[in-house]
Formats: C-alpha cells, structure tokens, sequence
C-alpha cells in the first residue's frame, strides 16, 4: 500500500497549527499588500489582514510561486510515496491548472485535485481525503473520488459592504453606490466553479433567511438529504466572531440534525468582500468505504 500524503493551500482555512494536528500539509497563499509581499499564517495573520485592509491598504492576491509548489512537493516525496494536492478551485484561480502541469513530470507520483472547492469546503475535502488515504486509497483513487463529487457542494455568502466587489471590479461603481444608498445586503453564491450573484436583501435579517432557505432547498433537492443527515454543514464569516457565532444559532435551529463546523473564511475570498460577511456551506458526505 503506498503512504500517501494530503496537501493544500491555506485557501482552505487550514492554519499551519492545524495541519500538524491533522496529518496533512498546507502551503501559505502568497499576497502582495502595498508591492510587498507576505504569506498567509506565516508573516500575515487575519488581524493584520484585516487592519491593512480597513486602512486601504493594495491587497493583491496571488498564485503560489511555482518553486514553493514543486520545493515541497520534492520534500514530502523523500518520505512518502504519493501526493495528493488540494488547491483553490480552478474557476477562481489559474494555481491549479498550474500545478496540474507541473504534475505532469512526477510520473503520477502527484495528483492535483480539481474538485471546485474553496474555503470551508475545500476543507472538508482535505479531511476526506485525509481520511480516504487512511483506508489504503491510491493518490489516483483519491482524486478520481473527489472530482466525481465535484458539484457535491453549495457555499452562500452575504456581504456586509460592496466596497471591496467595487473595489476588485466585480460590480459596477454605479452599481455599489446605489446598494450602499439603499443599505442592500448582497447575497453571493459559490456552486462549482465560480462566484456569482444570487439575491439581494434589505437587512441582515433577511439576508439570513435567504441563505438559510437556499440551503433547505439544496438539502432536499440537489442532495437529496431534506434531513441532513448525508451532509457536511459548515459556517463562515470574515472578522466578526460574534456575529457569526450568533448566526450559528439561527442556522442550527433551522438544521438540527447537523453539527456545525464554523471557521474563518479564507483571506483569498475575504479580501474581495471584505469584513462582516456570514456564509453557509455544504458538501455532501463521501462514502470512505
């Protein structure tokens, strides 16, 4: 049986503390604030994201360097046999149409897993995988497991202020001045490869149960699962742990079945929509076996 290792990017959520905890490896996403650059956990926590954000700082997200991405892979192949790499999905970044070519001169001894996942979700893939490897699947197997469960998940975000969509070109200025004039909350959704609009909403409140909604509708008809019970439910927010945590309790009222994992959502996502945001995310439960 090969010894098989799971690797990521922090687009995951996952910290440098966590990933030694879990058996896996994650490698820092790279940003460029002001021209200079830092990387994710390492020299850049979410607090100081966050304080350079607010201040207007240049935030730039950025690919991982080709070197940092091939160095560790060269690194965890003197230990194991294979790996199984997890990046951001590819219809939000190039780094995994990128990685996958540079896998090509591993000799299959590197997978590069394209399953659309970011943040919370890419998370429960990586514990999937994790898990998956556990049972004696091959780095192949893996993937080929996790790309077929591709479409498997559902991420719903509201935005708290459409300064930053305005900001990273992604609305109109026209567009953010007359949401921000009306107080609108954007309610976003990720499903497969991109990030697109889904409804707009005049309070937090109702923001929230229109995400709430959506994600009933997702349980009983994309899953099948009305009760939850073959569903992985997770919880994100940007910079505001009370909120969220709030936010937690209307959700588990609304799911009780189900545990709720909640995490930060990660910087690569944050830096386009800013602080305050609450997202619900799914992902239907894998079959390990």
């Amino acid at each position: 049986m090969s010894k098989v290792i799971i690797m990521t990017d922090s687009n995951s959520g996952i910290t440098q503390t966590q990933a030694k905890k879990m058996g896996v490896v994650v490698l820092p996403m790279p940003f460029y604030i002001n021209e200079e650059m830092f990387y994710e956990d390492i020299d850049l926590s979410q607090e100081q994201f966050y304080e350079k954000l607010q201040a207007g700082g240049d935030i730039k997200t950025s690919m991982p360097l080709v070197g940092d991405v091939t160095d560790k892979w060269d690194e965890l192949l003197k230990e194991y046999d294979e790996v199984v790499y997890i990046p951001m999905s590819s219809g939000l970044s190039s780094s995994c149409e990128t990685a996958y070519m540079l896998s090509q001169d591993y000799d299959g001894k590197v997978e590069v897993v394209n399953n659309q996942r970011i943040s919370v979700t890419m998370r429960q893939s990586v514990i999937d995988a994790k898990n998956l490897a556990e049972a004696g699947k091959s780095a192949k197997e893996i993937k080929d497991i996790l790309e077929a469960a591709k479409f498997d998940s559902s991420i719903y975000i509201m935005v708290d202020t459409l300064t930053y969509l305005k900001k990273g070109g992604r609305i109109t200025p026209a567009a953010a001045a007359l949401g921000t004039l009306l107080k609108l909350k954007l309610v976003l959704q990720i499903q497969g490869e991109k990030l697109d609009a889904f409804a707009k909403a005049r309070t937090v409140k109702q923001a929230k149960n229109i995400m709430i909604e959506a994600m009933k509708s997702d349980f009983e008809k994309r899953f099948d699962s009305a009760d939850g019970r073959n569903i992985n439910l997770e919880m994100a927010y940007t910079h505001d742990l009370e909120a969220a945590l709030a936010f937690k309790e209307e959700v588990q009222a609304a799911f009780p079945e189900n545990e709720i994992v909640l995490n930060p959502l990660s910087l690569s996502v944050s830096c386009h929509i800013g602080p305050g945001a609450l997202a619900i995310a799914c992902s239907k439960k894998i079959d390990i076996k």
